[in-house]
């Protein structure tokens, strides 16, 4: 799977063939490896851990938790002051020691997610603090196609 920043998608492939693709958001504050940047890190990742399995769509989490509650989705282009994470986690582990694993770099450690997000309206914009969004409909599909390990890589 390939995260295309430039482009703010997600490409999904089986076998060298593209298979699905999908809108995304990433990081407001850019691209960046350094904890506490709010930035998308770059380079080859791994799903260490798949969250909300079975949950309701649009469930927001807390903590990786499912907080019962329902979000309430804007499909119009505003940042609000909540960044919910709703629908599914997919939690990130980097795979390159000393660029997005370990030290302040580390990618699991900074709770780098693709999840989905009440805040719709902004997909295909720069608007995350540093995970990847999707819609929710879109993030649940995904999820169900994926299994942990399944190898990410986000680029420019």
């Amino acid at each position: 799977m390939d995260i295309d920043i430039s482009e703010q998608r997600l490409y999904l492939y089986e076998d060298y063939q593209l298979i699905k693709s999908y809108p995304i958001s990433s990081s407001y504050y850019g691209e960046g490896e350094i904890e506490n940047s709010y930035k998308t890190p770059l380079g080859k990742h791994a799903i260490q851990q798949m969250i909300g399995q079975n949950s309701p769509k649009n469930t927001i989490f807390v903590n990786r938790e499912s907080y019962s509650q329902i979000a309430d989705i804007v499909s119009e282009a505003i940042d609000n002051e909540e960044d919910f994470i709703t629908s599914r986690v997919m939690w990130l582990t980097g795979l390159e020691p000393g660029f997005n694993k370990g030290s302040n770099r580390d990618s699991f450690n900074r709770f780098i997610y693709i999840h989905g997000t009440h805040e719709e309206g902004l997909i295909g914009k720069k608007a995350s603090h540093g995970c990847i969004r999707m819609l929710n409909h879109d993030v649940i599909e995904l999820f169900d196609l994926l299994k942990k390990g399944t190898r990410v890589n986000i680029k420019l």
